[in-house]
């Protein structure tokens, strides 16, 4: 035998030997490291079923209620929704929330609706977007049916400058001041969104309008050149004192259908 192949043997004896005491030391952990992987991965996937699952179901749910709300059956829709919410919770589960809130509240239950809505509110693992909807419904709705402070105790966490509904918040605040018969303050409020050019177009009319009523009822009035051009609102003779008043018919037209709109 030649020196080589001696060397070759030895060393070939030395690597067995070492994968021997290798496989010996960590054989155990290798196979247990490798089933935990493959059962962590079969968990994860039964998972993502079952989740997959649950959501298909909850959509199928709301879909069908909602299918329910459009064919007239307010109450079935609703009962419907409540069931969703209980059973189902999370994403789905607010929006049927919203959804049987809006209900409530076309059925002139202003009282069972805004409840509904703060439900929503007060859910912290709901959706923030729709926790933000859920308190400017209300709040809106409390235009009518509640005082300037249960307005503001809903909309005013989402009236700070930059915020997303700043301009919904601010005209609901508005509008509790002015059923408060506070011009001062709807004025203040109004005027901060007419002078926002981020503000969207449908509030920034609504909001014209609303200054002008509130001129015409003696109000602030924006700027000279504004007390100076033609009223957007009709205006008519009232024949039993020779004055004038402002028609407020267009105040329901906005915010009252946004309340109860779908989710």
């Amino acid at each position: 035998m030649s020196d080589d192949s001696f060397i070759r043997e030895v060393n070939e004896e030395l690597r067995s030997d070492k994968a021997k005491e290798f496989w010996s030391r960590f054989g155990t952990i290798i196979i247990v490291s490798a089933a935990t992987i493959v059962i962590g991965v079969g968990v994860w996937r039964f998972m993502e079923y079952r989740e997959a699952t649950a959501a298909a179901a909850s959509g199928d749910a709301f879909m069908s209620a909602v299918s329910l709300a459009e064919e007239g059956k307010t109450e079935e829709a609703i009962a419907a929704l409540e069931k969703l919410e209980a059973e189902h919770g999370g994403a789905y589960g607010a929006m049927a929330q919203l959804r049987a809130a809006s209900e409530l509240a076309k059925q002139g239950k202003k009282q069972e609706a805004i409840a509904a809505y703060d439900v929503v509110v007060a859910d912290s693992s709901a959706d923030e977007n729709l926790r933000s909807i859920a308190r400017l419904r209300a709040g809106y709705l409390l235009v009518d049916a509640g005082s300037v402070e249960d307005v503001s105790s809903r909309v005013t966490p989402l009236s700070a400058p930059g915020a997303p509904y700043r301009a919904s918040a601010l005209e609901a605040l508005g509008l509790a001041h002015f059923q408060a018969g506070d011009l001062e303050k709807a004025f203040a409020q109004f005027e901060t969104i007419a002078n926002d050019a981020t503000a969207p177009a449908s509030i920034g009319q609504r909001v014209t309008i609303m200054l002008d009523v509130i001129a015409a009822r003696g109000g602030p009035v924006r700027g000279q050149a504004d007390a100076q051009r033609p009223s957007r609102l009709r205006l008519r003779a009232d024949p039993m004192s020779g004055n004038r008043r402002c028609s407020t018919d267009l105040l329901a037209s906005g915010w009252r259908l946004w309340t109860t709109s779908p989710a």
